[in-house]
């Protein structure tokens, strides 16, 4: 495979004129399939902002044949400070250096401001051969400015950690029978599609503990299959702090459950109903996350549940992994025919179905692919959220007054 970048300046193309240039430059694509996981951190940034510190962010630069450089990644913003901490990133290795190891990758760091205008703080320069040395005394880079004819060296960069997984791990196409195993090295479709989409809706929750249930497996004394078993295994308090939490108590429930039929949706969905309804007056609104495999054994009652549900301040996911039919799904979702249970129909449309398949993306570009699927799945529930306000005549509540630093008040004149 080739990939391509431009340079150069585009003018009007009319006849007779002098018009610009555009130079298209393409380079092989190396072999390597890997993608690397890491997270920096900074400190004695260079204060630019003149009423706080800076807002710093890293943006990432892959060295071309040419010489040129090609931005490959940008860091979020961390407001306010001179010693950020960004998020681990993950990266292909292609998209890094190409596959060359040793090919100069230039980092440069600068303070956001909200015109665009962003504030050069300084830069640096490495390779995927150092990166992956790891959190040690050679990852720890100076971060130049240059000023007149010498140089500051006052300010740092220090790698946090490094991770490499094989791109296969995301390539590789999902068998009909999926397991919900997890491998230790590896995130199955299960975890994957949860921190896709999780790690996007948990920041419009205020504390971040959520409930997570299992289903399908025999947790009883008695044996029985249960269909709303607590992920953490704690009956009187199933939360899980964050998407990590979750993560972490599903896999330690696949240790100790025996995966079984069958498959029912409706005590879930009649879980989470229970505490939609007893909070209508739209101070909270629920989102039930659901992650199969596409089999479901009790149609009718899950039907039912949804109708009933319809009207709650809730909205239902389902993300379906494997090659299965999911026309059970489909026809939860109510997209194209409102979905009824004798004879009633849902008040509301709350179900928004997607399948895992769809987004993988056979590029590599995994970070792509996962942020197209969050996007997806998320994208009814604001009109959701909001019919349900509106049938029950609920309005925003007014605006919080402003912020006062302590040790401030605001003297009002008469």
């Amino acid at each position: 495979g080739l990939f391509l970048w431009f340079m150069g300046t585009l003018h009007r193309g009319i006849p007779g004129k002098n018009c610009g240039t555009i130079i298209l430059s393409a380079e092989e694509l190396g072999n390597c399939r890997d993608s690397a996981t890491m997270q920096f951190c900074a400190n004695k940034l260079d204060k630019k902002d003149f009423f706080g510190k800076s807002d710093p962010f890293m943006v990432f630069y892959r060295s071309n044949e040419d010489g040129t450089f090609t931005i490959c990644h940008k860091t979020e913003v961390v407001k306010n400070t001179l010693n950020p901490v960004w998020q681990p990133f993950t990266i292909p290795v292609r998209a890094l250096c190409n596959g060359d190891y040793d090919r100069t990758i230039k980092v440069e760091v600068y303070d956001w401001d909200r015109d665009g205008s962003h504030d050069f703080i300084g830069e640096f320069t490495t390779s995927y051969r150092e990166l992956a040395r790891g959190q040690s005394q050679f990852n720890i880079y100076e971060v130049r400015y240059s000023v007149v004819s010498f140089d500051l060296f006052l300010m740092q960069v220090t790698l946090l950690s490094f991770s490499v997984e094989s791109e296969q791990t995301f390539l590789k196409p999902i068998p009909v029978h999926v397991s919900p195993y997890m491998n230790p090295y590896q995130m199955n479709a299960y975890a994957l599609a949860l921190k896709a989409v999780g790690e996007i809706i948990q920041d419009y929750d205020s504390d971040k503990m959520f409930p997570a249930l299992g289903f399908g497996a025999p947790r009883c004394p008695d044996g029985h299959v249960s269909h709303e078993f607590p992920l953490n295994g704690n009956i009187e308090n199933p939360y899980c702090n964050g998407i990590e939490g979750i993560l972490e108590a599903y896999h330690q429930s696949l240790k100790t459950v025996q995966l079984y039929g069958p498959t029912n949706f409706a005590p879930v969905v009649n879980h989470v109903a229970r505490y939609a309804a007893a909070v209508q007056d739209g101070s909270q609104y629920f989102v039930l996350l659901i992650i199969t495999d596409g089999v479901i054994s009790d149609m009718s009652q899950t039907k039912e549940a949804i109708v009933n549900a319809a009207k709650l301040p809730m909205s239902i996911i389902i993300v379906g992994v494997g090659q299965a039919e999911f026309d059970a799904m489909v026809e939860l979702d109510g997209d194209d025919i409102r979905i009824s249970s004798r004879g009633k129909l849902a008040e509301r449309d709350i179900v928004q179905f997607v399948p895992f398949r769809d987004y993988m993306d056979r590029t590599g570009n995994h970070v792509l692919s996962m942020a197209r699927l969050a996007k997806d799945v998320l994208a009814e529930i604001p009109d959701q959220f909001i019919s349900y306000m509106k049938s029950r005549g609920i309005k925003p509540n007014p605006a919080p007054p402003p912020y006062t630093p302590p040790g401030h008040t605001h003297h009002t004149q008469i």
